[in-house]
């Protein structure tokens, strides 16, 4: 199997269950020196102030419009907190970091907000190419895939409304669903699974169509084509237990990234826009609630799902840990993976990657240019995010602390 442990890989020693604690800051920084610690202090601090991030990313898209060059100060800044690099070759640096910590990296191409045919088949390329550095380098287990990185934004709208395509939105489809298929046929043939993102609920389900016919195609053997769900959403339960009826009925693997979401503001707004009522959930509470009954169903089914707990919340993080006790499901079972943003959770990555569990970083890359409106957007949404900054800050100064404490006693 392609998708295995990193743990089978290295036979190194690791923390029991008991063991485990995500306040060892000590574990969750190990592989940043003081200068890297200072700086993730002083991003997240500016982070924390929602309008003057608000600001900045104006400031900065102006920037760039007009030709100032502010390339060499994003990349000294955020690009660096949250990105690998501006390329695949670039990237190695952080993903062989990553791996002597025993944390895999999940290689994102992330260019956004694209329209022409020459940009999606570029995307395409660098897809087919992340797929073949992944097949001999297993701290790359699998990548990731935005269809909306290789398809106008109004075509799968289209599709999403079954709205009849002209003759030349015809073709444009079969262009887009033969790149969709040629990377899904390399994923096959190099054994290197491929997750679809999760997008705006207004084009999902031409996702979830999309998704489920490839599952169907090319899951007959194990879990290449995989899906992701947004807990958030309040109809993501019924789909997925539809999804699993569906592939025992007809014999396939399925593959689920749970996350929670990360278009809140968007989809209320689209919703008041339409006068429709908003698909996801008014309390966050529903919202954990559905995300922890989503790993119950997936770990139950674990014969048939490779799972990925796509998650930054403690409280789930070790739900899914007690749930895999419970069901007697070893921590380096090759179907149970965790993943995190690079840049973030450190103290849940680092010292799950202890344990022995399979964690991965969610790893974008691209020129600075061309990832900047990721970066923006990834900013905005951790600023909305109720208590991640603060945690972040906090464990940044314990560990600021610590070390000064450590050098006092060694001195």
């Amino acid at each position: 199997m392609r998708l295995i442990s990193f743990q089978l890989l290295t036979k190194l020693p690791v923390m029991t269950n008991s063991e485990i604690s995500f306040g060892n800051t000590k574990m969750a920084f190990k592989a940043k020196n003081d200068t890297d610690l200072e700086r993730s202090f002083w991003l997240f601090r500016l982070m924390k102030r929602p309008l003057l991030v608000k600001f900045l990313s104006r400031s900065v898209l102006f920037a760039m419009r007009i030709g100032l060059p502010v390339n060499a100060l994003i990349k000294g800044t955020i690009f660096n907190q949250f990105c690998g690099g501006e390329s695949i070759d670039e990237s190695g640096t952080v993903i062989t970091k990553l791996s002597h910590s025993h944390i895999g990296s999940i290689l994102d191409y992330s260019i956004e907000g694209k329209e022409r045919d020459e940009d999606f088949q570029r995307t395409k390329e660098e897809l087919l190419k992340i797929i073949t550095v992944a097949k001999t380098n297993k701290a790359i287990p699998y990548t990731s895939l935005k269809l909306s990185g290789i398809a106008r934004m109004s075509l799968l709208e289209k599709l999403e409304d079954g709205t009849k395509l002209n003759t030349a939105e015809q073709e444009e489809f079969t262009a887009f669903y033969e790149r969709l298929d040629e990377i899904c046929t390399a994923a096959l043939s190099a054994d290197v699974p491929i997750y679809f993102d999760a997008e705006e609920s207004w084009i999902q389900a031409a996702i979830d169509v999309l998704a489920e016919r490839l599952m169907e195609k090319y899951n007959r053997k194990k879990a290449i084509v995989l899906t992701t769900l947004q807990m958030y959403r309040w109809d993501r339960l019924d789909y997925l237990n539809s999804l699993i009826k569906r592939a025992r009925e007809d014999h396939f693997f399925i593959g689920i990234k749970l996350v929670r979401g990360a278009y809140m503001e968007k989809e209320n707004l689209h919703a008041l826009r339409q006068g429709s009522v908003s698909p996801i959930h008014l309390q966050k509470e529903d919202t954990d609630r559905d995300f922890d009954e989503a790993i119950d169903i997936c770990l139950k089914n674990i014969d048939l799902i490779t799972l990925c707990a796509g998650t930054h919340n403690e409280n789930s993080t070790w739900h899914v840990i007690n749930k895999m006790h419970e069901l007697g499901i070893p921590a380096e079972h090759p179907h149970v993976y965790f993943s995190q943003l690079y840049g973030m959770s450190d103290h849940i990555t680092y010292n799950l990657a202890a344990a022995g569990y399979n964690v991965t970083k969610y790893l974008p890359y691209g020129p600075v240019k061309s990832v900047i409106p990721y970066l923006i957007r990834r900013a905005e949404e951790n600023t909305s995010i109720s208590g991640q900054i603060g945690r972040e800050l906090r464990m940044l100064v314990e560990e600021k602390k610590r070390r000064g404490t450590e050098r006092l006693l060694t001195a």
